[in-house]
C-alpha cells in the first residue's frame, strides 16, 4: 500500500496548502500565502496571546501595582495592623467564601444562596450558644445546617435540572426569611469566647479568619490539582454531556459542589457573628454571593465553567478589598468606588471573552 501523502494547491486559497493522509483524509497544511498576510496572522496571534495572559495574571499584577502604591502614598500601609488587621482580615471571609463558589462556577454553575447560608448558619450556631449549648456542638450543628441547604441547591441543579442561578435564588430568598425566624428577627448579643475563637482569636499573632481562610485554599487547591474529583470538575463544567457518556458521574459531583460552597459560606457566617459580637438575621451576609462572583471573575476564570483557580479566587478576593479600601482612604465616597469596583469586574469579563 503506498503511505505517500499527497501534497496539492488549490487555486483561490491564498497559497495555502492541504495534504491527504494516506486513508484520504484532508489535513491542513502550513499557510504559503504572502508576507503581509503572515505578518497579520502574526499580529493576531500577538494579540491573542497578550490577552491570554493578561487574562491568566492581570489580577495578581493589579494586586501587586495597588500594593506598591499604597506603600508609597498610604501612610502607615505596611504596618502589621493595616495589612493583617484590616486588609487581610477583611478579605479572607470574602476568599472563604470566593473559594467555594470557584468550584461551583467550574462545574459552569453559580450560587447565589451564599449570603443567606450565612445568615441562617449564624443564626443556627449563636441560638445553640446562647441556650447553653456546647459550643462544638453549636459549630457543628450550624455547619451541618448549611451542608443541607446545599443539598437542596445541588439536588435542584443535578437531579431536577434547575438552572443554577434559579435553584440558588430560591433559597437566596427563602433562607433569609429562615433566619429571621430562627431568632424572631431580633438581634442576639454573643459574648462566649470558645465559640468566637474563629472570629477573635489570634494564633501565632495572625488573625483566625485568616489562618482559616489560607487552611480552606490549600486543601481546595489540592483536591482539584491532585483528586479523581478535582478533574471531573472541570470536565463536567467543560463538557457535559461528554463527561457523562465518559462515565463520569456528574450528578454527584455537581451536588458535592454546591455542598461544598455552602458549608464554607456557614463556615463565614460563624466568622461573622463572633466577630460582630452579635447574630445579625437581616445583615449578616448581605451582598456576599456579589463579592465571592466578583473575586472569581476579576481573577479571569470563565463565568461559563471548565476551569477553577483557587489561589486566582482569593487574590481576586484581597484586590477587590484592596482597591476598596485604597479609593476610600484617598477620599472617594464609597458609591463612586463600587462604580470603579464594577469597571474593573467589566474589564476581566471583557478579557474572558477572547479565552482561548
Amino acid at each position: 500500500m503506498n503511505t505517500r501523502r499527497a501534497t496539492e494547491s488549490r487555486p483561490g486559497d491564498g497559497g495555502a496548502t492541504t495534504t491527504s493522509d494516506p486513508v484520504g483524509s484532508p489535513v491542513a497544511g502550513p499557510p504559503t500565502g504572502s508576507a503581509a498576510t503572515i505578518e497579520s496572522q502574526g499580529a493576531v496571534w500577538r494579540r491573542t496571546s497578550w490577552q491570554v495572559w493578561a487574562q491568566r495574571y492581570g489580577a495578581l499584577v493589579a494586586l501587586v501595582a495597588l500594593f506598591i502604591y499604597n506603600a508609597i502614598d498610604t501612610p502607615f500601609f505596611l504596618t502589621p495592623q493595616s495589612l493583617l488587621f484590616v486588609l487581610l482580615r477583611q478579605a479572607a471571609p470574602i476568599a472563604i467564601v470566593a473559594v467555594g463558589m470557584a468550584i461551583v462556577i467550574g462545574t459552569a454553575g453559580i450560587d447565589l444562596s451564599v449570603g443567606s447560608v450565612m445568615a441562617i448558619a449564624g443564626q443556627v450556631g449563636a441560638t445553640l450558644v446562647l441556650h447553653d449549648q456546647p459550643f462544638l456542638l453549636a459549630i457543628v450543628a450550624a455547619l451541618l445546617v448549611s451542608a443541607l441547604c446545599g443539598v437542596f441547591n445541588g439536588t435542584l441543579v443535578a437531579r431536577f435540572g434547575v438552572q443554577p442561578i434559579i435553584a440558588t435564588l430560591i433559597l437566596f430568598i427563602a433562607g433569609r426569611g429562615i433566619a429571621q425566624l430562627i431568632t424572631g428577627g431580633e438581634l442576639q448579643a454573643l459574648s462566649d469566647p470558645d465559640f468566637q475563637w474563629i472570629g477573635l482569636a489570634r494564633p501565632f499573632g495572625l488573625p483566625a479568619q485568616v489562618l482559616l481562610a489560607f487552611v480552606v485554599a490549600v486543601v481546595a487547591w489540592l483536591v482539584i490539582r491532585l483528586t479523581v474529583y478535582g478533574r471531573h470538575v472541570v470536565t463536567v463544567g467543560g463538557n457535559e454531556t461528554a463527561a457523562r457518556l465518559a462515565g463520569v458521574p456528574v450528578a454527584r459531583v455537581k451536588l458535592l459542589a454546591y455542598v461544598t460552597s455552602a458549608v464554607l459560606a456557614g463556615l463565614v457566617g460563624l466568622i461573622t457573628v463572633s466577630a460582630n459580637f452579635a447574630s445579625d438575621a437581616n445583615n449578616t451576609g448581605v451582598g456576599m454571593e456579589l463579592d465571592a462572583i466578583a473575586a472569581v471573575a476579576v481573577a479571569g476564570t470563565p463565568l461559563t465553567g471548565g476551569k477553577v483557580s483557587v489561589w486566582g479566587a482569593v487574590v481576586g478576593a484581597v484586590l477587590l478589598k484592596l482597591l476598596q479600601n485604597t479609593l476610600i482612604s484617598h477620599g472617594i465616597t464609597k458609591e463612586v468606588a463600587q462604580i470603579i469596583e464594577g469597571a474593573v469586574i467589566v474589564a476581566a469579563l471583557w478579557l474572558q471573552r477572547h479565552e482561548g
